[in-house]
């Protein structure tokens, strides 16, 4: 149990880094808000999926930091520019400012091998499987002098 609550005050710790870091650039872009992009976990015999939507967000906005088998994507959605300076909104359902969201990969990956694209509004972030090597047996071979 202790080394549970060490994971979660140093994932707690990078996140409120990032924070610090987004809050920065979104109170300098006038972003304010905050948002809930959706996302998908997808998990098969090969590795593991996450798809989330992020149309109109710059790959330099999105930060993607794997700890311990828990994934932090965090990043700044900037507001949509009206034309018409003005112009009000009557109805407003896109979400825009700072979103985080954590998610706890079940079983092991490959970190060296992760990929993360952002195209089309959508990030997708690929984690190939590794074999697990917990309670496995290994046989030692036993040399002679």
């Amino acid at each position: 149990m202790p080394r549970l609550h060490l994971e979660r005050r140093e994932l707690g710790e990078e996140l409120r880094r990032l924070f610090d870091l987004l809050n920065g650039e979104s109170l300098a872009a006038g972003g304010t808000g905050e948002c809930n992009p959706p996302i998908d976990v997808i998990d098969s015999p090969q590795g593991i999926l996450l798809v989330m939507d992020l149309p109109g967000v710059p790959a330099a906005s999105v930060q993607v930091v794997l700890s311990r088998g828990t994934v932090l994507i965090a990043g700044t959605k900037l507001p949509a520019a009206c034309g018409h300076k003005d112009a009000a909104f009557h109805l407003a359902e896109r979400g825009f400012g700072r979103f985080a969201r954590i998610v706890r990969l079940g079983g092991a990956v490959d970190a060296g091998r992760a990929r993360a694209t952002l195209k089309a509004g959508e990030l997708r972030i690929e984690f190939p499987r590794i074999e697990e090597r917990r309670g496995r047996q290994i046989r030692i071979p036993i040399g002679s002098d």
